[in-house]
């Protein structure tokens, strides 16, 4: 299983997910959601991506460290004000959301299983190693930022 630590990008995860939730969407009837509520939820769960993904990059360009998910290594610094001191990681639950969005969209019970998937899928496969990563990397200064705020919200 730890072959697929820090292999996969999280965006390709999340499209993968995309992927096989549209397909099982066509597979189950439709929820029911009337219009309004269905739209309603796309549109903040989409707005909920953004308000937390666009900080965060932009965080992580303002630092001139890497976005790569996959060469933790790279990191040259740690990110921990704006965003970054409500979630450790912003860019992960605004792929979340954006799954989130999807569901509404393809408006299937089925759907809700996939960002619950990704969620899982990345804590255990890219969030975990990334922590072991910044520790090594960044010690005591990410041990008591890690302590101080959560992992997802």
């Amino acid at each position: 299983m730890n072959a697929l630590e820090n292999r996969i990008p999280p965006p390709l995860v999340m499209v993968l997910v995309a992927a096989v939730m549209w397909g099982a969407s066509a597979l189950s009837p439709p929820s029911g959601a009337s219009g309004g509520l269905r739209w309603g939820l796309v549109v903040v769960f989409f707005l909920f991506a953004a308000l937390f993904g666009a900080p965060a990059v932009r965080a992580f360009v303002k630092a001139r460290t890497t976005i790569d998910p996959i060469h933790v290594d790279r990191a040259s610094s740690l990110v921990t004000t704006g965003i970054y001191g409500f979630t450790r990681n912003p860019m992960y639950v605004a792929m979340t959301a954006l799954l989130l969005s999807w569901a509404a969209y393809l408006e299937s019970p089925w759907g809700l299983v996939g960002p619950l998937a990704f969620a899982l899928f990345i804590t255990r496969f890219q969030i975990g190693p990334e922590e072991r990563a910044m520790a090594a990397k960044f010690g005591a200064d990410f041990l008591t930022y890690k302590g101080r705020v959560r992992r997802w919200l």
